[in-house]
């Protein structure tokens, strides 16, 4: 996906943005398959007025029933319109954004802005922020980004993630000068949908009948019968084990190695990568032959740019990277950790003549320095005041692949206690990997900062892995914190952050 902007922006802190509206009245809403009912019901919220000199952006969506073709392989799935990606939105840090959702799925859904620090009710969650979406049912998200950086947007419905609804969203700075000639948005996935199995059909395959794993099947990753809550095969390092379903597609862009997107440029030009991982239940390692990326941003929060011959990038994070390009065709690679079928994915980037690089090519860059995220330093405008915690919460991530069970603090979601802050305080997360699989932890309308100062939304836990993760509770609400790997949030990895008087 390429757009060319010549200018770009870096950081800005605003408002934390306002509700969001619905145009037709939706239905009670529902928290997935690990939910406890009943659910709360939101009815309408209302409307929001710009304030005086805010700019609105707007943007329709439509989710439907869709067909892609996959590099010759036609595919039948769900999406925004009728790609996946699905289109941009983007605007600028301040902007009030009015994204009206067209349900035209045969089943209730929503929307989720992914790393956005935006008001608890466009927050995107059923049965805690809104009600789902009722097939043919409309729902308009008002709400003011202050955060500039990258980020995407997908359901927060059951593993719909899994399928095409998913796209990238860009907030610029506008006090940022540009140091580029042009920007590419790189969104990776891992595709299962339409393959002969949807993503429902691999939760089953994982839970199995009462929570019970089924062994290895069509979706699981061959780990049947490990127990990833023992001090068993810790696995590759440094992620261990690091997914549960085998995927015969890898993409960039919506499109496989074999049918890649081509990204032009002219030897010597400065480009900024904005690299989304959209992935389920997939860590890529990536890297750009014959080049050196400097990392600049993480999660949309500036770093102390950092050079590297590759990154790891787990599910949900964003990482921003400036590449200077020599001459020639180069492959920019996602390769998968862990995994040994589906290949990789694969992108080309070309500034002048050569034979472009198979699907199966193998930069050496993959086997050099490769960047773990949360090694990254802040860049001082991105640190939180230094403060002392008011509290301190307690977090376990807790499971097992056989049976196949996930949690957090002992128990699936639904059946755990949330978590619990008051507004303004500094609150530390004592986050603990109690498993033998790596899980990348998301939380919700907040950043938080790890004890380097850097800040995120979204951060990979390897294998009894521990982090204190600071927040600051200035955007009251009832939230969301889980693992972003999919099937494993649906299993119930997931706990809800709630704001007490």
């Amino acid at each position: 996906m390429t757009t060319h902007r010549p200018t770009r922006r870096n950081v800005l802190l605003g408002g934390l943005g306002v509700a969001a509206a619905a145009t037709l009245t939706a239905c009670t809403g529902t928290r997935g398959a690990t939910s406890a009912p009943p659910t709360p019901t939101f009815g309408a919220p209302s409307p929001v007025t710009p304030s005086a000199g805010q700019k609105v952006v707007e943007k329709a969506l439509t989710a439907k029933p869709a067909t892609l073709d996959l590099g010759g392989r036609s595919v039948a799935t769900w999406a925004y319109g009728d790609t996946a990606p699905g289109p941009l939105v983007r605007a600028t840090a301040g902007d009030l954004l009015r994204v009206t959702l067209d349900n035209q799925l045969p089943a209730e859904t929503t929307i989720h802005w992914h790393g956005i620090r935006l008001h608890n009710a466009a927050d995107g969650v059923p049965g805690q922020t809104q009600d789902a979406i009722r097939p043919g049912a409309k729902y308009a998200y008002e709400f003011t980004a202050p955060d500039p950086g990258t980020y995407f947007f997908h359901p927060h419905v059951g593993v719909q993630l899994d399928r095409g609804l998913y796209a990238p969203m860009v907030i610029d700075d506008p006090t940022e000068p540009g140091a580029y000639d042009a920007e590419w948005i790189l969104v990776l996935d891992d595709w299962i949908d339409g393959t002969g199995t949807t993503p429902d059909e691999v939760l089953k395959s994982l839970v199995g009948d009462a929570g019970q794993s089924t062994g290895p099947m069509n979706g699981m990753d061959g780990m049947g019968g490990m127990d990833h809550g023992s001090m068993g095969n810790m696995g590759a390092a440094p992620w261990g084990d690091a997914g549960d379903v085998t995927y015969p597609l890898f993409l960039i862009n919506g499109r496989p190695p074999t049918d890649p997107e081509v990204l032009t440029a002219k030897p010597g030009q400065r480009v900024r990568l904005r690299i989304i991982s959209a992935a389920s239940d997939t860590i890529f390692t990536v890297a750009l032959g014959g080049h050196r990326l400097t990392v600049t941003q993480t999660d949309g929060w500036p770093v102390q740019p950092a050079e590297v011959d590759a990154l790891y990038i787990g599910m949900g994070e964003r990482y921003d990277a400036i590449v200077t390009l020599k001459d020639g065709v180069f492959p920019f690679v996602a390769r998968p950790f862990g995994k040994t079928s589906g290949g990789q994915a694969m992108a080309l980037v070309r500034t002048g003549s050569g034979t472009p690089p198979g699907a199966d090519t193998s930069p050496k860059e993959l086997s050099r320095q490769v960047l773990i995220g949360s090694e990254l330093k802040p860049a001082a405008s991105a640190k939180l005041s230094a403060r002392e915690p008011d509290a301190v919460a307690q977090l376990t991530l807790d499971g097992s692949m056989k049976p196949y069970r996930w949690g957090m603090n002992g128990a699936k979601f639904g059946e755990n206690e949330p978590l619990t802050v008051k507004a303004g305080q500094r609150l530390r997360i004592d986050a603990r990997n109690l498993t033998m699989m790596t899980h990348p932890l998301h939380l919700h309308g907040h950043t938080f900062a790890l004890p380097s100062g850097l800040r995120k939304d979204t951060v990979l836990m390897a294998p009894m892995q521990s982090f204190a993760l600071d927040l600051d509770a200035d955007n009251a609400g009832d939230w969301m914190v889980h693992c972003h790997n999919i099937y494993h949030a649906e299993a119930g990895m997931m706990i809800a952050l709630n704001y007490t008087a």
